[in-house]
């Protein structure tokens, strides 16, 4: 009897299928994606191996590992990409419960009167006043043979890892400013020290040319050039010491305190930097850049989107069943005849729908494409700026090394110089002077050491700093189970 009664609903979804599959669009196949970065035939150095996660340890700073901490932990951009990866979990977590079997209870009791002009007189049933109580149990199963909730599932969960990625970007993003931004403060407190030491000896150089003019050995303009080394030695000592307060404030902005609250910072010597590339960077920076995996991800669910929107076009099938009591006479409520039970298949079919579904599907369609062409900017993006920095760092090693060369040959010559006024050859002019050339030289050789951290810094962040993403699905791959894919 009970097969006989579904026969008919079986046959209605037969039909109501192949009416559906008239006009369903094509399943859109993967796109295809880069999977290596252009950076062959890029002639840079090698290094051993790639950034670790917590790669800012390797320049062995205490002072650095103090303040990362702090910037991890209270850094304002941080706790926003968090909100972003916690709105993209409930949304999961929304999807997920619109699927499956759904179950409610009701329960209501009323009192009512009876209109004695209606389709029912009142005076015929005996009674105006009559008491209504109902109670039950309502159950249903959506099934989802076309994966439309698998699919949106689905895509909400490649978003929430699009959002982790996003927030592993943006604490590299903040891990990368506040060392370059330590290590800048050590270059100018470095910078600083040789600047007290070129101040001195250009008061001493002053010294010496107001005795001389004194003595009408030298004309005046030579005091007067004296005065004028000491002013902008002095004011660049000023610069750079100014260079030095406003780096050490911002880094108190970045770890979200006040300067007052920074921890103390000592002035230390400059870590060695050494450049070069791994040897795998062109076919491991896909997995290694939190920005790339973000907008893998960002692909996936958007492809995910696109078999929800197809989805759309086939019929729901439902199964609805409900069992409870009813009754007018509250005495009887609770009895065996007040049971009530229903039991209700349902399909829905689009049929006419005024082009809805079609415009959804060309919106998930554009919103693919729109996806894929930010993943393939982003790939060129990144390739870009590995090769920038790798080409600056190549660069600034070079450089270095003359400018090592220049510090060798001008503290030669200080020697000879110190070697001639203790022999009485030269006075001590000739030593100041050579003094502060070597001083110069050596304040730019500092600042070519703190551009190398600088560019090490950006280089280690186009790396990926450590970044490692998770292994994304292939297509044969299953992702969830219980539904079919038409």
């Amino acid at each position: 009897m009970i097969r006989t009664s579904f026969r008919p609903t079986l046959l209605a979804g037969a039909v109501a299928v192949l009416l559906a599959a008239c006009h369903v669009p094509a399943k859109i196949d993967r796109p295809a994606l880069r999977e290596e970065a252009p950076l062959a035939g890029l002639s840079t150095g090698t290094r051993a191996g790639w950034p670790a996660a917590d790669w800012w340890r390797v320049y062995n700073d205490p002072q650095l590992d103090t303040l990362m901490d702090l910037a991890l932990r209270g850094a304002p951009d941080l706790a926003q990409a968090r909100t972003r990866v916690e709105s993209a979990e409930q949304n999961i977590r929304v999807a997920a419960a619109q699927a499956g079997l759904r179950v409610d209870g009701s329960g209501q009791v009323a009192r009512q009167r009876m209109s004695e002009h209606g389709l029912i007189p009142s005076q015929f049933l005996g009674f105006t006043w009559y008491n209504q109580a109902d109670l039950g149990v309502q159950v249903r199963y959506d099934f989802d043979w076309w994966g439309k909730k698998r699919y949106t599932i689905e895509s909400a969960i490649d978003s929430a890892r699009a959002a982790e990625a996003e927030r592993s970007a943006a604490s590299l993003d903040i891990q990368a400013v506040v060392a370059d931004t330590y290590f800048g403060w050590l270059a100018d407190e470095s910078r600083v020290a040789l600047a007290d030491r070129l101040v001195a000896a250009r008061e001493r150089a002053l010294r010496i040319a107001e005795l001389r003019v004194k003595q009408g050995v030298d004309v005046p303009d030579t005091a007067q050039q004296a005065r004028a080394e000491l002013a902008g030695a002095r004011q660049q000592r000023v610069a750079l010491q100014g260079s030095a307060d406003i780096r050490r404030a911002s880094l108190a902005t970045l770890v979200g305190v006040s300067p007052a609250e920074l921890p103390a910072l000592t002035p230390r010597p400059l870590p060695a930097v050494t450049p070069g590339l791994p040897t795998d960077a062109g076919t491991d920076l896909m997995a290694r850049r939190p920005d790339i995996a973000a907008s893998r991800w960002q692909v996936e669910a958007a492809l995910r989107q696109t078999d929800a929107a197809r989805a759309q076009f086939f019929p729901d099938v439902s199964l609805s069943a409900m069992a409870g009591l009813s009754s007018i006479d509250m005495d009887k409520v609770f009895s065996a005849d007040s049971r009530v039970f229903s039991l209700t298949p349902a399909i829905h079919l689009p049929i006419f729908e005024g082009g809805a579904l079609e415009a959804n599907h060309g919106v998930s369609r554009a919103q693919l494409g729109a996806a894929v062409a930010q993943y393939n900017a982003a790939v060129a993006s990144a390739a870009r700026d590995v090769a920038t920095q790798a080409l600056g760092a190549q660069q600034i090693a070079a450089r270095r090394a003359q400018q090592d060369a220049q510090v060798e040959a001008a503290d030669a010559l200080l020697a000879s110089a110190h070697a001639r006024a203790a022999r009485g050859v030269r006075d001590d002019r000739e030593s100041l002077a050579t003094e502060a050339a070597l001083i110069q030289q050596q304040d730019m050789e500092t600042d070519l050491h703190g551009q190398a951290l600088a560019t090490d810094v950006a280089l280690i962040k186009a790396l990926g700093g450590g970044y490692r993403a998770e292994t994304i699905a292939s297509p044969s791959t299953p992702r969830t189970n219980g539904a079919t894919s038409p």
